[in-house]
């Protein structure tokens, strides 16, 4: 019993974004055209992969509206994490303590995120992983945790691909890379620097745009046609 009026209280306290951000989707729709919905396209980086012991240091993230990609509307900002230290991932996205030092903590940035976003669906690559650090990062400091669908490129481009070879083939080819890079050049898209927040985030709404034609032959209408289109769509409400 105690732990659950603990449970309620904690509730109760959630910040006002996140009340807010709730309400957004108490009543959401997969009917609309897709042309209809807002994509707020996102990449994090973070100290490591430790889902326990890292943080996320730095937020990118821009806007699709109409089914086009907004260039004055994102999102970009470095966080600096509880422990300022050097871990195997500076090699990686080359950011460093010191870069940090001097950036605002997560509980400064997440609700200009939050507000960002406002009642946008989320779209990332393998965005699971970018949500769970996300969300235990709004549990810490907001309360609460963010209610917007998202979309996950990575399992939409699965879906697409084996579709497209199952047409040709007969059979699945299972021996193909979904790295976000790796795609981008498969399909003669612009090429963005890898491991920048911003760019990667650029990266995945071209790929997520190049993907909403292709497939079912640019049928799709509604949300709900992407999702059944592509069965790995990873919709998380």
């Amino acid at each position: 019993m105690l732990r659950q009026l603990k449970g309620l209280n904690w509730f109760r306290k959630s910040h006002p974004i996140i009340r807010q951000n709730r309400k957004y989707f108490e009543e959401f729709s997969q009917s609309r055209p897709l042309a209809d919905y807002t994509f707020v396209v996102f990449d994090t980086e973070l100290t490591g992969l430790n889902r326990r012991r890292d943080r996320i240091i730095s937020i990118g993230a821009v806007k699709i509206v109409d089914l086009r990609i907004e260039l004055d509307q994102v999102f970009h900002q470095y966080i600096r994490p509880p422990n300022l230290e050097h871990t195997d991932s500076t090699l990686i996205h080359r950011i460093t303590p010191e870069q940090l030092r001097t950036m605002p903590a997560m509980e400064d940035v997440l609700p200009g995120f939050i507000q960002f976003c406002g009642d946008a669906l989320l779209v990332g690559h393998y965005i699971t992983l970018d949500m769970n650090f996300l969300n235990r990062a709004a549990r810490e400091a907001l309360g609460g945790t963010m209610s917007n669908p998202s979309i996950d490129t990575m399992r939409l481009a699965m879906g697409y691909k084996e579709a497209l070879f199952m047409d040709r083939y007969g059979h699945n080819k299972m021996s193909t890379s979904y790295n976000l890079s790796d795609l981008s050049r498969e399909f003669g898209l612009p090429e963005f620097k890898p491991h920048d927040a911003l760019e990667d985030a650029l990266q995945t709404a071209y790929l997520f745009l190049f993907l909403v034609k292709k497939m079912k032959k640019g049928k799709i209408r509604t949300l709900k046609d992407l999702y059944q289109a592509g069965r790995n769509v990873d919709m998380m409400y």
